[in-house]
């Protein structure tokens, strides 16, 4: 059967694919301890689970509106209103999808033409690259930089940019590093934008999985940048709802039309009764239970990245965000796909190479610290005790 030539410029996310081959070690007897999924090991909290079973016996059970339930939408706006701190979002700026991942799909497919170019943050975000091919269009990476905290140079920005520039992306908090762009980065990054005529993708998946005194700015704030700006957030990591499959996007509101319209070419609309369980999970009372959540990450954050810099070879930046460590692995004397492979068969730890978020990622290894504390030290143990046997 004759398969179409765009399906080749389809990239994939390596996770599951190490996943797989976990799966397949065990399926022989093996223990592994899974750090390559990005998923929170917490359970949905319970009260957005019971929004959910009412919602099912209420009879929400139905075909809803493309862009999604107009209390979602409202929701949403409220919500995004409430984090990022300024009031300038209503229902008709907000799309809500089956997952997040159609928001980058739509939102390129609706602005980005064959031979417009994308600049994109690498290491990052595998999907990324995949769309901006898959759409014909050209991929620019933009390194992230270790001495900047896995924060990029805005000057390399800027030098990437050209006629034919269409769109930048941006990813704070960021996979696979848990950098953070600072409110002056955004702020010269918006700057960029207006004087470029540029769209941004701004994906803020991990806006709430933050530490300390870090917290998440959005590119928006800055005057001119709702314009401008695709919001792209959901319930997957903040809420433990990846099962879930709910997203939304946010939009300009003559593009939230147009987006409506693909979701409804694609999906029709997203699942009713999830959309009922993801009002409540905006609801203040589900804060306590994200509170739970961050305290715990924060704690295996700590935990992993002391663990990792007392192993000889690898030097591991403190991560402000999300809950993924980029450890550097040079000293190891592997590339990142060896190293990887070496931890899986030889430790028993499942973790993904740099190389699978881009290029720039060479020289380092992710590692999802969304596990147990007990399976992160387990994992830390099997680690040193492999490097240590390997010489």
């Amino acid at each position: 059967m004759h398969v179409a030539e765009r399906i080749s410029r389809l990239g994939t996310e390596t996770a599951f694919e190490v996943l797989v081959k976990a799966r397949a070690l065990e399926a022989q007897g093996k223990s592994v301890v899974h750090l390559e999924i990005g998923e929170p090991d917490f359970d949905t909290p319970p009260n957005i689970i019971e929004a959910a079973k009412n919602a099912l016996d209420n009879g929400f059970t139905h075909y809803g509106p493309a862009a999604g339930l107009p209390e979602a939408r409202q929701a949403v706006a409220d919500y995004v209103n409430k984090t990022r701190g300024y009031k300038m979002w209503d229902a008709d700026h907000v799309v809500i999808t089956p997952g997040a991942k159609p928001i980058m799909f739509y939102g390129m497919m609706a602005m980005i033409d064959p031979g417009d170019e994308v600049i994109y943050p690498d290491p990052g975000f595998p999907i990324y690259e995949s769309v901006i091919n898959f759409l014909g269009a050209k991929p620019v990476p933009l390194p992230l930089r270790e001495e900047k905290e896995f924060r990029f140079d805005v000057g390399d920005l800027e030098a990437r940019i050209t006629p034919k520039t269409r769109m930048v992306i941006i990813n704070t908090p960021q996979n696979p590093t848990g950098g953070i762009l600072t409110r002056e980065d955004l702020e010269q990054i918006a700057e960029l934008a207006i004087k470029h005529n540029l769209i941004v993708l701004s994906d803020e998946i991990y806006s709430q999985v933050t530490y300390g005194d870090f917290k998440h700015t959005s590119i928006t704030e800055f005057e001119g940048m709702q314009e401008r700006t695709i919001i792209l957030d959901g319930f997957s990591k903040t809420f433990a709802m990846t099962g879930w499959r709910l997203g939304y996007g946010l939009f300009p509101k003559d593009m939230a039309k147009v987006v409506a319209k693909l979701q409804t070419n694609c999906t029709s609309c997203t699942s009713s009764f999830s959309q009922i369980a993801g009002i409540e999970a905006l609801h203040d009372r589900t804060l306590p239970h994200v509170d739970v959540f961050l305290k715990e990450f924060e704690r295996r954050r700590d935990a992993i990245v002391d663990g990792l810099n007392q192993i000889p070879g690898f030097r591991c930046h403190k991560p402000h965000g999300a809950f993924y460590v980029f450890p550097n692995i040079t000293g190891t004397g592997m590339t990142s796909q060896e190293a990887a492979d070496f931890l899986l068969y030889e430790a028993g730890v499942a973790c993904l190479s740099g190389t699978a978020f881009g290029s720039h990622g060479e020289g380092f290894i992710r590692f999802s610290y969304a596990n147990s504390i007990e399976n992160i030290n387990e994992a830390l143990n099997r680690v040193a005790d492999a490097i240590k046997k390997r010489g």
